[in-house]
């Protein structure tokens, strides 16, 4: 009989209102040894500087823990701090921000093998309890790569309530994608022969369903945040039982990979990015996209590809490009003949509101 990997779960999850006021008190009431422990906050200066009050309270709960502003979200960045982290002895790594400091402080704790606590200042997408770290290489280029999930996750529905509205649907992008990251992840488990693992399956689909079938549509509500922050934890702790992305990444994230790599001119989020991505991708499929479609507009989602500067000549070249951002992955689009009168007529569907 085959045996689960063993896989890691977060000791905390803590989603609350002013949670940010009293986070030394909270993780101590789960992981008591941490308290007194020397502690790095990683952020970035705009944050530090917009929640200024915030920071020095939790500098202060944490034995007056040092305050790092980062530079860009790299792998030289993360393995610089994690130097840092090694050679000061430093126990404790705190992120305190959005995707690009979540990812940089969790590889940075990684590497230096100290405890990781994650302090969302969005919900942006479901990178803030994965097992990966997406982060620059060369140049453009980013890569995503192994490492530990949070020991600890505290979510201020304050913060969160508070943040700019395009990150929160940015967050609902992401979850609503693993619709479609569902199918292709049992189309390749067919392909190759294997299974999928029905558990990490299970918990990615609670997690869309959780979303997509929510009947609080109000995402500046405490409960809708709860909800929200849930949703994206679990889709990361799918990605550690599965051992990989792929109970939340399918077609429609390399749909996005391919606006990132080929197109970084056109600025749209991660989130909204796969969202887009997740439309083609149903109809790929074979399933009906009108529902993915009602719902993403609900929630107040633009799917126009217009909106963010995606002409139908780039939009036809972003499908056409996206396999090869990973060559290995097999989804929907291995099978999948891209006819341009095709792919215009989705385009059509998107853009009529």
């Amino acid at each position: 009989m085959n045996q689960h990997t063993r896989f890691n779960l977060p000791l905390c999850l803590v989603v609350e209102e002013d949670a940010y006021k009293r986070t030394d008190e909270i993780i101590a009431s789960y992981i008591p040894e941490i308290k007194g422990q020397k502690a790095i906050i990683i952020s970035e200066q705009f944050l530090i500087d917009t929640y200024q009050d915030v920071v020095n309270s939790i500098k202060e709960d944490f034995n007056d823990a040092e305050v790092l502003s980062m530079g860009a979200a790299t792998f030289d960045e993360a393995v610089a701090i994690a130097k840092k982290i090694c050679v000061e002895d430093i126990k404790i790594v705190i992120g305190f921000g959005g995707g690009r400091v979540l990812d940089t402080a969790k590889y940075a704790a990684y590497i230096s093998k100290a405890v990781y606590i994650c302090l969302p200042t969005t919900l942006s997408n479901d990178s803030l309890a994965s097992p990966f770290s997406v982060l620059g290489t060369v140049e453009s280029s980013r890569k995503t790569l192994s490492c530990k999930i949070p020991t600890a996750i505290v979510v201020d529905t304050t913060m969160i309530i508070n943040a700019p509205l395009g990150q929160t649907l940015s967050g609902i992008g992401d979850t609503i994608a693993k619709h479609t990251a569902l199918f292709d992840w049992e189309l390749a488990a067919r392909a190759s022969n294997s299974h999928v693992d029905d558990f990490a399956y299970g918990i990615s689909r609670m997690s869309f369903d959780s979303v997509y079938h929510c009947d609080e549509k109000n995402i500046k509500s405490k409960t809708f945040i709860r909800i929200l922050s849930r949703a994206l934890v679990m889709g990361g702790l799918a990605m550690e039982i599965a051992g990989s992305s792929r109970p939340c990444s399918g077609s429609e994230h390399l749909f996005c990979h391919a606006i990132e790599e080929y197109y970084p001119e056109i600025k749209v989020s991660h989130g909204i990015g796969v969202a887009l991505g997740s439309v083609g991708a149903c109809v790929f499929q074979g399933r009906d996209e009108e529902k993915l479609l009602n719902v993403l507009r609900t929630y107040g989602i633009d799917m126009n590809p217009m909106s963010y500067g995606i002409t139908k000549d780039i939009f036809f070249d972003i499908w056409n490009r996206a396999s090869s951002t990973r060559p290995d992955r097999v989804t929907i689009l291995n099978q999948t003949e891209l006819d341009r009168m095709w792919l215009d007529d989705i385009y059509d569907r998107m853009a009529n509101q």
